[in-house]
């Protein structure tokens, strides 16, 4: 059943318009910061061959494009959530929903994992981005990897929000509104902490998402964004739950 949902949800996004702009204006931005990047190496490429530990290919064009793309999809992750339980309450379809022979995990879960299935397709787009330039330099491919690790459990993330979100209302302006709020709020919180030890540096998405930009690969930060992703599709299914009680 997830699988079925899986696919609906797939059709439907790219049955609507929103889904191929949004693909073709991340690709867009990607590709401009990375030949912009790649121009950079380009001009710098002599001062680096002298220079002792200096940095490469992959620090100076890649990782510049991942870094772009978090704050790109902490903005767009939630039009593309939006729709996904709001766009339900708004069409009066949400009693047929949630009277169907399927579980609300199984809902959450298929409309979840669908908006990763449609992410993953940006990034390995980011992916083919980058091996472009294997015939004329070389990559990091260690570095690649925590990259693309990195930005994949992020924009997991942001989709469990926003899918929440989204089950709180009935209007999707609101629900990407709110989503963002709650994914920017948890991106910046770390910027009134003082100490790098304290509560709110260990909640922000940012903390742990830059380790990923250097390389660094913590069970610590994967386990963070595990939980994360949990606490918010459990919060889910008991809001739909909530609303097959009362139906």
């Amino acid at each position: 059943m997830i699988t079925i949902i899986i696919n609906k949800e797939l059709k439907s996004m790219f049955a609507s318009p929103l889904a191929w702009v949004l693909i073709a204006f991340l690709q867009g931005i990607f590709a401009f910061i990375f030949m912009s990047q790649l121009q950079n190496f380009s001009m710098m490429q002599a001062q680096l061959a002298s220079a002792p530990n200096a940095p490469g290919l992959t620090e100076i064009a890649v990782t510049p494009v991942f870094s772009i793309a978090a704050i790109v999809l902490l903005f767009s992750v939630p039009l593309l959530t939006m729709r996904l339980i709001a766009e339900e309450r708004r069409n009066q379809t949400m009693i047929f929903l949630i009277s169907a022979p399927v579980s609300m995990t199984q809902i959450i879960l298929g409309k979840f994992f669908a908006t990763v299935v449609f992410l993953e397709i940006i990034f390995i787009i980011m992916c083919l981005m980058c091996f472009s330039v294997l015939p004329g330099g070389t990559l990091d491919f260690g570095l690649l990897f925590s990259c693309v690790l990195g930005i994949s459990l992020l924009g997991a993330t942001f989709s469990a929000i926003g899918l929440f979100v989204s089950c709180l209302t009935n209007h999707p302006v609101v629900a990407a509104i709110l989503s963002l709020a709650i994914a920017l709020g948890l991106w910046i919180i770390n910027l009134t902490a003082p100490d790098p030890d304290s509560i709110l540096n260990l909640i922000s998405l940012f903390s742990h998402w830059e380790p990923f930009l250097e390389g660094t690969i913590a069970v610590s930060d994967i386990a963070y964004f595990g939980l994360v992703i949990s606490v918010f599709i459990i919060l889910s299914i008991r809001r739909l739950d909530a609303d097959r009680l009362h139906a």
